[in-house]
């Protein structure tokens, strides 16, 4: 299995990797490294922080970027990424952020989730999930304030291309208790060379079982919005709807730089429902969800 894409890219292409952590308060932080290549073949890397209320970006010069290619293995700065968990060292202006977070096994999807999309040459960016749900141990000082996210849980992401969709939403969400699960939803607008389609991926994790629901499978967007998402795939229907959140400005790939700037909500409250046929097999509202729709025509 190939796990980094990018040694032999020349551009425009990027390649970034989302780990998001969060604690049993209420509290969470994602980090997000990335290596970028523009058109010109200029070779750059970036890591994002981003907490329930701010963000911070900051750029590196290739030469300290490393990821491995067989392994998942990311170092970007003195800060490093791999299976068994983060080791954090920065030190920028207004931000500090140093300590080791360990993570239990990885709870991954059966299969690529990109299904046979991930071989369509035309596609902009392609997705995938690293691991749904796993353990946290340790903590984080960030700007002095310790966040202890022991028994926490987290999640991992990627994506890669050129450049994030014109019209997309994303958003995640994993939770414990007696109705533990986790969900990913992601819809985007995916350009052609001629006209264009509306696509969406979605990983339902609930009750030890997964459930995906793709365009590849034959699921539809029922509606989808700023605010809300309605995907059917014959039995199967599922919604998330947001009810409330702040957002925080981040910078997105264009052309494998990074000159677009979306919003997130990292811990926005958002009710998830999933039926097959007419049985309610969860409704779950949670106030540590992630949120995000960007819609580049109206930047």
């Amino acid at each position: 299995m190939r796990f980094f894409h990018g040694e032999k890219q020349s551009g425009p292409y990027f390649e970034g990797w989302y780990f998001k952590h969060q604690n049993k308060h209420g509290q969470a932080l994602a980090v997000i490294p990335a290596f970028h290549a523009d058109r010109m073949g200029r070779r750059s890397a970036s890591m994002q922080i981003i907490t329930n209320s701010k963000s911070w970006w900051l750029e590196y010069p290739s030469s300290q970027f490393y990821a491995a290619r067989d392994r998942f293995q990311i170092q970007i700065g003195p800060s490093s990424f791999d299976r068994r968990g983060i080791r954090m060292n920065v030190s920028a202006p207004e931000l500090s952020l140093s300590g080791a977070l360990r993570y239990g096994p990885f709870a991954a999807v059966r299969s690529d989730i990109m299904g046979p999309f991930r071989i369509f040459a035309g596609m902009q960016c392609s997705h995938g999930v690293a691991s749904m749900r796993h353990f946290l141990e340790g903590s984080l000082c960030l700007n002095g304030e310790i966040i202890d996210f022991s028994d926490g849980v987290g999640y991992i992401e990627t994506d890669r291309g050129r450049s994030f969709p014109d019209v997309y939403l994303w958003t995640q969400c994993v939770w414990g208790g007696p109705e533990d699960g986790s969900v990913m939803l992601a819809a985007a607008s995916v350009p052609l060379p001629v006209g264009s389609f509306t696509g969406c991926i979605c990983a339902i994790f609930h009750r030890g079982r997964e459930y995906r629901l793709a365009t590849y499978l034959g699921a539809r967007l029922e509606k989808w919005s700023s605010s809300e998402a309605v995907v059917r795939q014959g039995k199967y229907r599922f919604s998330a709807a947001l009810l409330d959140g702040q957002s925080q400005p981040l910078l997105a790939p264009a052309e494998g730089g990074m000159g677009r700037t979306v919003r997130e909500s990292l811990c926005a409250a958002v009710r998830y429902c999933f039926w097959s046929g007419k049985e309610l097999l969860f409704q779950h509202t949670d106030q540590c969800a992630s949120f995000e729709y960007s819609d580049q025509r109206r930047a």
